[in-house]
């Protein structure tokens, strides 16, 4: 098995720059007709990945999941290895972020060899980018890849993401870290940079993948995307959930949205005029 980074390159080149989202919310479990329970959060699940067959890369969010307590993990579970299945990669939106044996632990956990182990997990670095060194070693190990927070969207953010140090914010010496290790172990760690930033960091020395979440509903317009941050032909991966999960419980209807989006964002990757 190639590294994450090799792995990625070959599936958004072959199958699209998207990154889809599995994120059951108790509204949409409701508008789909599911039952607000583990049940429901099983059947929603079950329709996302039948709709997202050979896609690139599928993303659920670990914290709608985790509400339900043991079962909700279990059907988390489930969903990483039937996606996996199906031919996608799986990134598990999980946010870790901790320091010595606990991170270790959420190391094993997310980029080891338990059951929600998945292609690629995101990680907070905001206790220091050194904390999170068990999950890239472990990533390593087991040819997974991790996407660091860098720059996010949501208002909060800012005064700490875009504080100075040492002369760059606090967003671009988080970017410049991951480049550092991406000069040893290419493409092991991408960054996470929100789709309605006006001013994102320098990606363009990255040597790695920039996720790039909020794209449809949350406001990020794919056409807007071109160059985010310098990126370079082939390193952006736009995000979407909203905008097209409002299309399910269909399962042809909420392929045929994902499909439309894919072709929406797929020439970011292509050109950055």
């Amino acid at each position: 098995m190639g590294g994450f980074g090799h792995r990625l390159s070959s599936a958004m080149a072959q199958r699209g720059p998207l990154c889809l989202g599995i994120d059951p919310h108790p509204e949409l479990l409701t508008a789909w007709g599911l039952t607000t329970d583990p049940q429901g959060l099983a059947r929603f699940s079950d329709i996302c990945v039948a709709a997202y067959e050979g896609f690139a890369v599928v993303k659920p969010q670990v914290a709608f999941f985790e509400a339900y307590g043991s079962a909700g993990f279990a059907v988390l579970e489930h969903t990483i290895a039937a996606l996996r299945d199906s031919g996608v990669l799986v990134l598990a939106d999980a946010k870790r972020g901790d320091i010595g044996s606990t991170m270790a632990a959420y190391a094993q956990a997310w980029a080891g060899d338990s059951p929600l182990a998945a292609d690629a997990v995101t990680a907070s670095p905001y206790l220091g980018f050194g904390s999170l060194q068990p999950l890239l070693d472990k990533a390593h190990q087991h040819g997974r890849g991790v996407f660091v927070l860098a720059a996010t969207s949501n208002p909060e953010g800012a005064s700490v993401q875009r504080a100075q140090s040492g002369g760059l914010t606090v967003a671009q010496s988080m970017v410049d870290a991951a480049a550092a290790v991406n000069t040893e172990r290419p493409g092991l760690v991408g960054v996470v940079v929100g789709a309605t930033l006006t001013d994102p960091p320098d990606v363009s020395a990255l040597n790695g993948p920039v996720l790039v979440p909020g794209v449809g509903a949350q406001g990020g317009r794919p056409d807007a995307l071109r160059g985010l941050g310098g990126a370079l032909p082939g390193q952006l991966l736009p995000a979407v959930s909203r905008e097209v999960l409002g299309a399910g419980p269909d399962v042809a209807a909420l392929r045929g949205a994902a499909e439309r989006m894919r072709d929406a964002v797929i020439h970011l990757n292509t050109d950055t005029r």
